[in-house]
This record gives structure tokens, sequence and C-alpha cells, in this order.
């Protein structure tokens, strides 16, 4: 038992790599799909069929534990609300009032509030090796989104789509903060599969405002390959990943690996749609590389791997 969860705890640090992968590609390839279909249809076709895949598992492999859904079903419940639904509607729906750029800023924050979330409220001690690899990696962020220019970053102006974006941001730092304690111990693959459901639920009822449901049959097949690799991706696999990180690691170690989205988006655009890519935007990728190495990389000591096995 020891040595099975020692080497999960070594192996998700590699696994946590594909997160911001699977992530940063999702949000390029969303940014199409919301031009034929409204964001929050998109948002609830997307968590809804996963959910749809994930019961389906949970059902052939007969893990539909009702005392453990008895038992946690509030938690769940809040987590799909929250990390599903309340990130996502609001993240969305920003988009249309500000720019990328100033949600990108924003949203990169989230590894800050969710360590201090940790050592304030929860049982995690603050690390000095933590903190200089946390702002390492956020100053790159902000570095490779602003592409090196502080002409750009000081003209940045906020609005009422900023705001919801920090509203966003906290969705996804109580998020982080409450699911481990919430996930620890339930299945994987049940937990999650309640949590997509619910939270599409949510964004279903959220749609009714919305409206465009008569679009969804005309979406292109461009779309629907989209739509599959942010359901397989970018939902399936990528947030049943990080829940697994979250479990294993805590919210605040598992919401580093969020800096390297950024990364992720644009070498993706500099490959896909053969957009630039500056030196210093380089330099900037390279701290977030270090930044999350060295805010995560105490975690492989003996000392970290028994705490780990002992909770």
């Amino acid at each position: 038992m020891k040595n099975k969860n020692t080497n999960q705890s070594k192996s998700i640090y590699i696994l946590m790599l594909l997160v911001p992968l699977f992530w940063g590609g999702a949000f390029a390839t969303a940014k199409h799909v919301i031009t034929e279909i409204p964001p929050l249809i998109a948002a609830t076709l997307r968590f809804g069929i996963t959910g749809i895949i994930l019961a389906m598992v949970v059902t052939l492999q007969k893990e539909w534990h009702w005392k453990e859904i008895r038992k946690r079903w509030k938690g769940l419940l809040f987590i799909g609300l929250i990390g599903v639904f309340g990130y996502n509607a609001l993240f969305f729906t920003a988009l249309k009032y500000t720019s990328a750029t100033n949600g990108a800023l924003i949203i990169a924050a989230m590894p800050v509030f969710t360590m201090l979330g940790s050592v304030l409220f929860g049982k995690e001690t603050w690390s000095t090796k933590s903190g200089i690899g946390l702002f390492l990696s956020l100053i790159g962020v902000v570095i490779v989104i602003v592409k090196g220019s502080l002409s750009a970053l000081l003209a940045l102006s906020f609005n009422l789509g900023d705001l919801l974006f920090v509203a966003a941001l906290f969705c996804g730092v109580i998020y982080g903060l409450t699911g481990k304690a919430i996930v620890q111990g339930a299945p994987a693959m049940l937990s999650n599969a309640i949590m997509m459901l619910s939270g599409a639920a949510f964004l279903a009822i959220s749609t009714v405002f919305e409206g465009g449901w008569n679009k969804v049959p005309n979406m292109s097949v461009q779309s629907w390959i989209e739509m599959a690799y942010m359901v397989v991706c970018g939902t399936l696999i990528g947030y049943v990943i990080f829940n697994k990180g979250v479990e294993l690691l805590g919210g605040s170690k598992a919401s580093m690996y969020l800096n390297l989205t950024p990364i992720v988006t644009t070498l993706l655009a500099v490959i896909a749609y053969g957009s630039s890519i500056t030196l210093t935007q380089i330099v900037g990728m390279i701290m977030v590389l270090i930044g999350v190495y060295v805010a995560t990389a105490k975690t492989g000591s003996r000392k970290s791997s028994m705490k780990q096995v002992d909770v």
C-alpha cells in the first residue's frame, strides 16, 4: 500500500503536465467553436457529453456506490456548481466584455490565491521555496501574455468583464481548496461523473436566458471535431488528472501547473497559425518552467512522500 501511494505521488507530476497541454489546446479550439454556437451552449455540450461518457464507464464498471454518493452528494454538487458551472459561465461571459489578455493575466493569479488560501485555511505550511517558485512562474506568465511589452502591460484597462474574470478566479480557487477534501477516498470516475453532470445541468439551465440551441445542428464538421477534442482531452482526461493531482498534491501545488497553459497556447498559435514568438516570451516560458519545478520539486523528498502516505 505504501509503495502504491508513493508511486502514485511520483507519477502524478508527469501526468499533471498533460493538463496544461490539453487545456491550452481546448482554449484554442473553443475560440472557433463559439463563433458558431453561444459560449454557454458550447460549455454545456462539452461537460454534458463528458458526464454521460463517465456515467457509462461507471455503469460498466459497476461503481455506482450509492453509500458514497449519499455521504458526499452535497460536496460533489458544490464543486460541480463552483468548478464547472461557476468558473466556465463567468469565464466565457467575461470574454464578451474584455480582452483575452486581461482575462489571462487575472486567471494567472489563481495559484497565488490558492497557495495563500491553503496556508490560511488549510493544513499546508508556507514554504519559501514554493513562494519563490510561485513568484518566478507568475512573472514568467505575465511576460508571455504581454509579449514582454511593458507599454502593453501599462495600457491595460479594466471593466465589467475583468470583474467577472475575478469572480471566475475565485471559483477556481475555492474549487482547488475544497476539491481534495471532497473527492479524497471516493472512486475517481464516480466523483468526476457527478461533478460533470451537475455542472452541465447548471450550465444547461443558464442557456435558457442565452438561447441559441437551434444553431447546434448547423455546426460544421471542424467544430464537432474540436468539440470532440475538448470532450476527450480537455475535459475527460484533463479534469480527471487535475482532480487526482488535487487529491495527491493539494490545491496549491496542483494549481501551479495551470501557469503552463499560456505557454501551450502560445506555442500552438505559433505551430498551427504561424504566429510570431519573441525572445522575451521564450525567456518568460523558461521562467515559468523553472518556477513550477522549484515550487513542486520538494514534494519528491522522502519526508513529503511519507506525509502523503499518512494522510
